[in-house]
């Protein structure tokens, strides 16, 4: 009783399939099996590795950028790199991660020197992929899904055309049924059977289910299933890598068409204490502006785009930023994509005064 109980806890409704075009949901149930595990990354080996200064070991950065050494051609990044170490025997390292849409240019295989938004990692003469072994994707499979009506006569149907479900998302709710983020995918129905936990559920067994959620990610996701944070800072005892994630679950969330802007002339206090990164630092911004768990952009540019309107705030208004030497300290000198230094700090006060917030630091 107390295994049925904490599932009813839960919610059975924890996922939701919902058709792209219409918005019908297909069925909601309580667990994705397969939802969770690494995703596809691509494998550079590195020859001729050099570092700059201490060797690249484990995660590298949420995103590190290679540029090519003759400056001819735009960088390119991996996102969430990791790095394997040296390849045995070799002067090589290799380096894993999800490569940018674009990639390396075009037939470039020459020399590239590396950073990841802060400090220059390295360089190497020339670079290649490596192929990694083909692994059976994983089954898909939604453990007690309580189906609609239109998909109980899809899966009596049993034709081919029935079981392709089309563009779908998978919705994940918290325990109070709120939203809380959503994974694209194109599935088809392979089997399904009756469910152990009751007559009207069943377990479905789909062909191309979402990309992977890799554990970091799954980690924030479970401080948040039972609903967004209550005080300010939950994040800041997490490192860069969840702190990305973090930012990625209120940016999802406070781009939603819900909330109403307030009046101009509000007094916002932002702690800056714990602003050492990138994300800490529009985390912090965002709860300043729209409290605990709260979006106010996620870089520069959508810093821009917040100000204008549409996501909580009016300007003029006021921000009292606690704590400012932390911030200016850590990021007054970063890297530009291509490599160039600059002073993310200041180019944020400068948007900030420009969209109408008169920021005083203390």
């Amino acid at each position: 009783m107390r295994e049925q109980g904490e599932r009813d806890r839960q919610g059975r409704g924890r996922y939701r399939l919902t058709d792209a075009e219409d918005g019908h949901v297909w069925g909601v149930c309580a667990e994705a099996e397969g939802l969770y595990g690494e995703a596809g990354r691509e494998t550079y080996e590195l020859v001729g590795w050099v570092p700059d200064g201490p060797e690249v070991r484990g995660w590298a950065g949420d995103r590190v950028w290679l540029v090519a050494r003759d400056g001819t051609d735009d960088a390119w990044s991996l996102e969430d790199a990791e790095s394997l170490g040296r390849h045995p025997g070799t002067d090589s390292l290799l380096l894993t991660g999800m490569d940018d849409y674009e990639g390396p240019p075009e037939g470039y295989r020459g020399p590239v020197r590396l950073h990841d938004g802060a400090r220059w990692l390295g360089s190497c003469g020339e670079f290649a992929r490596v192929l990694p072994p083909e692994r059976p994707q994983p089954p898909f499979v939604l453990r007690e899904l309580a189906p609609s009506e239109r998909l109980r006569r899809a899966l009596a149907a049993g034709t081919r055309r029935a079981s392709a479900l089309g563009g779908t998302w998978l919705e994940l709710r918290d325990d109070r049924g709120a939203p809380l983020t959503e994974r694209w995918l194109e599935p088809e129905v392979l089997a399904w059977q009756p469910s152990a936990y009751g007559a009207d559920l069943i377990d479905l067994h789909l062909d191309g289910g979402p990309e992977p959620v890799p554990d970091h990610v799954r980690q924030v996701w479970e401080r948040w299933f039972p609903g967004p944070p209550e005080a300010p800072g939950a994040w800041a005892g997490l490192g860069t890598r969840r702190r990305g994630a973090w930012l990625d679950l209120v940016r999802e969330r406070g781009c939603r068409p819900e909330r109403r802007d307030r009046p101009p002339g509000q007094a916002h206090e932002l702690d800056g204490r714990h602003i050492t990164d990138r994300p800490g630092l529009h985390l912090a911004i965002g709860e300043a502006v729209n409290g605990p768990g709260g979006y106010f952009g996620g870089g520069p540019d959508a810093l821009v785009d917040c100000l204008r309107g549409g996501f909580g705030h009016t300007s003029p208004a006021t921000l009292l930023w606690r704590d400012a030497a932390t911030a200016r300290a850590r990021l007054s000198r970063v890297l530009a994509p291509g490599g160039e230094p600059y002073d993310l700090f200041a180019e944020v006060l400068d948007v900030l005064a420009e969209g109408g917030i008169d920021v005083t630091l203390a």
